[in-house]
């Protein structure tokens, strides 16, 4: 079996726990620099290198967990990191006759809106946006795993779909939104929060891979939290905006370049995303965290951090932006009422 990303996060994780089992013959760990997983066999390689069929001659199966999802990241280095490291692993394991891929992707790839049911269904349509944010990059791997078999026939995939990851390390839009001073919310939107820890998510490709679970599989904790018990836990204020404002506001602002995401990114911490496990649950996987205490493994890991619709800043630079959006939002819904109110006397 073999491993990418293994040097850290889930994939040292996962690494680790398949070089524990006794029934697992050998565990080669693939990553661009040698990390320090006891038990495994090192490949150091990128995993965009075509020349990494090479280092599979002995696999049967390969879960990929070499992604980027910082959102410092310049879109596209990111994406060509990201979509050619999951196509790279994709032909090359065909090339070396590796029976199985698991490609790990995210519940982002449903999209978060306020009309998902919650939770959605693992075989629920994708209805994220195909656009230049890391739920674009996910589409594009998941678009990759669907062809998959017609191109390379006899080739299994399986995807994975952590729902929002949490744990050392770990760096993304969601998480950055915790960093902020206050927590936003869109008016007439009702959150509903579901996190993975990834120490659950390298025990689940652990199950994936022992038990030959076919996807696509949902992974996160047992149920969601509402917006007063993510205030409660996290000890921050909400502040309310209409959608248009807050969406129309976060799109200018990356326009401009002051904000690293897209505005259809904000729609991952205003709306639900929740993701039924059914399949790992059928198969006895039970996560090790809930909700809750994944929530605080979130705020202890950003602690002292500070950021603003994504960017990361000084912590008066923080209360100073989070007080001008709130203003700004304020004058421009205040604007767009009597504009409303101009039309209906007219």
């Amino acid at each position: 079996m073999a491993v990418t990303g293994a040097s850290s996060g889930a994939g040292r994780l996962l690494a680790g726990r398949l070089a524990e089992r006794e029934e697992v013959k050998k565990v080669v760990a693939i990553d661009a620099h040698r990390g320090d997983v006891p038990g495994v066999t090192w490949r150091v390689v990128d995993v965009r290198d075509p020349l990494l069929s090479n280092r599979l001659s002995d696999v049967d199966v390969i879960v990929n967990l070499d992604l980027e999802r910082s959102p410092d990241l310049e879109p596209r280095e990111r994406r060509t990191h990201n979509v050619r490291g999951a196509q790279t692993v994709v032909t090359a394991a065909a090339a070396a006759r590796v029976r199985r891929v698991i490609l790990v992707t995210s519940a982002m790839v449903f999209g978060a809106g306020p009309d998902n049911e919650v939770p959605l269904n693992e075989d629920a349509p994708l209805l994220a946006e195909a656009n230049t944010s890391i739920a674009g990059d996910y589409l594009e791997i998941e678009d990759l795993a669907a062809n998959a078999p017609v191109t390379h026939p006899g080739l299994e995939i399986t995807v994975v779909r952590p729902a929002a990851l949490v744990g050392p390390g770990i760096d993304t839009v969601v998480t950055r939104h915790f960093e902020a001073p206050r927590l936003l919310t869109v008016k007439g939107s009702t959150p509903a929060w579901q996190f993975c820890h990834v120490d659950d998510l390298a025990a689940a490709l652990e199950l994936v891979i022992v038990e030959d679970i076919a996807g696509p599989v949902g992974v996160g904790c047992e149920g969601w939290l509402g917006a007063e018990e993510v205030m409660e836990i996290t000890g921050k204020r909400g502040f309310e905006l209409p959608a248009s404002v807050t969406f129309g506001m976060a799109q200018r602002l990356h326009r401009l370049g002051m904000t690293p995401a897209p505005a259809t990114d904000l729609h991952y911490v205003a709306y639900p995303w929740v993701v039924d496990c059914a399949r790992l649950r059928d198969a006895g996987w039970k996560p090790l965290y809930d909700n809750a205490t994944a929530l605080r493994v979130l705020m202890d890991e950003t602690a002292g951090r500070h950021a603003v619709v994504g960017r990361r800043v000084g912590g008066k630079e923080a209360t100073m932006a989070t007080a001008a959006g709130a203003t700004l939002a304020a004058v421009g819904a205040a604007a767009a009422i009597r504009r409303a109110r101009k039309r209906r006397r007219v």
